[in-house]
């Protein structure tokens, strides 16, 4: 298949046209509006400081449903105990970049560059990107954050400084979700991390199809507050 050069109009190719490992297209940019139309395509960008955009629809799609979460009894005594207190977009900004300075400083590299950095932080503040963290008592310990579309949650990325704190908001944040009858997280691509809690991987068609129908629901937009939160 061939790799797709995108212009300043703000469009993309057909997902099922992206190469075996999801590569789809280069080029464009970060907008709001490519950004959301994207997320609302299967697609999503990732690339380093060096490359142009890059844009991904892999296949097969590692998803959670969040009514089929697993959680270890080992980490639900954790969340039990309380040793950490779970927010939600409350640092979003310390939470993607910390996103990108664990990487950085385990020597992994980041996708998280300053552009993508700027790009999330303003679909946050637009309503559309949220954060779980988890702090341990002034300190952030742990978090991730994604983007929420109808009944959907884009998952991007979560970083830890504490033990099991990326775990807890995690855990807390799909608890939530199913509460508010989320249909799935997209975990994008397979991790044994996330298998454990009980992704699995579907086709893209099955992907595309469901987040067509999760699509159809309003969007929970705006700042969002947790049952857990205090």
């Amino acid at each position: 298949m061939p790799v797709f050069q995108l212009s300043d109009r703000i469009g993309f190719p057909p997902p099922h046209l992206a190469e075996q490992e999801g590569l789809l297209a280069v080029g464009g940019d970060l907008r709001q509006e490519r950004l959301l139309l994207a997320y609302k395509m299967g697609i999503f960008p990732w690339y380093s400081e060096d490359d142009p955009i890059i844009w991904w629809s892999p296949d097969p799609r590692l998803v959670l449903y969040p009514r089929d979460m697993s959680v270890s009894r080992s980490l639900n005594r954790v969340i039990k105990k309380k040793r950490f207190r779970v927010t939600t977009d409350q640092a979003f900004e310390q939470v993607i970049r910390a996103c990108a300075a664990v990487r950085m400083e385990s020597g992994e590299g980041t996708w998280l560059v300053d552009e993508m950095v700027d790009a999330y932080c303003r679909l946050h503040r637009a309503g559309f990107a949220h954060s779980a963290e988890a702090w341990d008592g002034d300190t952030l310990a742990g978090g991730l954050y994604g983007v929420s579309l109808g009944r959907s949650f884009f998952g991007e990325s979560m970083f830890m400084r504490v033990s099991n704190a990326s775990k807890v908001a995690f855990v807390t944040l799909v608890r939530q979700l199913a509460k508010w009858h989320f249909d799935m997280i997209d975990c994008q691509v397979k991790t044994d991390h996330l298998m454990r809690f009980g992704a699995r991987e579907i086709s893209r068609r099955a992907f595309l199809g469901q987040l067509e129908k999760s699509l159809k629901y309003p969007t929970r937009r705006g700042r969002w507050h947790f049952d857990e939160e205090s």
